[in-house]
């Protein structure tokens, strides 16, 4: 999954694509290289979520997405938009969008029922309190077992507002709520936050449990983000959010030459 940011203050591209109006050549640009160098689903956000950020206008968030999402459309790749609005949900997936990506997890019940009312996909994220104050005093007593257990229970909702399993994603949410330590553990104990046979979806690209890890500033994350991508893949995830592609499919080549990854915990490094 290749990132389109059309938002004027984009963590990891700092409105690159979104000066002040949606450069739409421009975009077009970045979609067709991103899908000459793997990419299978274009996810367009007009919203950034970031840490402190700021809610947008639901106006204003379709005024940025719409176009894009009209021009992508054209493509034969899928198309996704990044939104937690039920209305922006609605007229993206009228306008024949495949695939809604939720922060939220599915809490608003107008925007599951209006993915419900069609056939395409959602993905469910978990995330702790809101972009503005997420990252101030993450919490858990368990994280594994607590995003587990929402995600889980996300699911159950949207299954009785009638949605197939093939249609459902879940994303432990990285950043969105956690801690350093938060993070690694999700990203260790992979296989336990996957609810049933559901597509895992991982987003972990030029976040800052990397800018600490490594010490690199956004615009140089991309080693670290790739291989974050790789330890993710060989851990179950199905799909990976990323915005350093051509890294990410190398390594991910790489992993599907030699195969699964043997679980070692408890043998030792030898």
């Amino acid at each position: 999954m290749g990132v389109i940011n059309v938002t004027p203050d984009s963590f990891s591209d700092g409105g690159r694509l979104m000066p002040a109006e949606p450069d739409l050549p421009r975009i077009l640009d970045t979609a067709l290289a991103m899908l000459s160098e793997g990419v299978a689903i274009l996810d367009v956000g007009g919203e950034s979520t970031r840490p402190g950020a700021a809610p947008v206008p639901e106006d204003e968030e379709t005024r940025r997405v719409m176009p894009v999402l009209e021009r992508l459309l054209e493509l034969d790749t899928i198309v996704s938009v990044d939104t937690r609005k039920p209305g922006l949900a609605a007229r993206a997936l009228a306008a024949g969008v495949h695939m809604i990506n939720d922060v939220t997890g599915g809490r608003e019940a107008a925007l599951v029922a209006a993915v419900a009312d069609t056939g395409a996909a959602l993905c469910l994220m978990h995330m702790q309190g809101e972009p503005r104050t997420m990252q101030l005093a993450p919490s858990y007593q368990d994280v594994v077992a607590e995003v587990h257990a929402f995600l889980r229970r996300q699911v159950d909702a949207c299954r009785r507002a009638g949605m197939a399993d093939e249609r459902l994603l879940v994303d432990p949410g990285f950043g969105f709520g956690k801690t350093l330590e938060h993070n690694l553990a999700l990203l260790r104990h992979l296989d336990e936050i996957r609810v049933d046979d559901l597509a895992l979806l991982v987003g972990l690209s030029r976040k800052g449990m990397i800018g600490a890890l490594t010490g690199r500033e956004v615009s140089r994350r991309g080693v670290g983000s790739a291989a974050a991508a790789l330890l993710a893949a060989a851990r179950g995830a199905d799909v990976v959010r990323v915005h350093d592609v051509a890294e990410t499919a190398d390594a991910l080549k790489m992993l599907a030459a030699v195969g699964p990854w043997p679980r070692t915990e408890g043998k030792g490094a030898g």
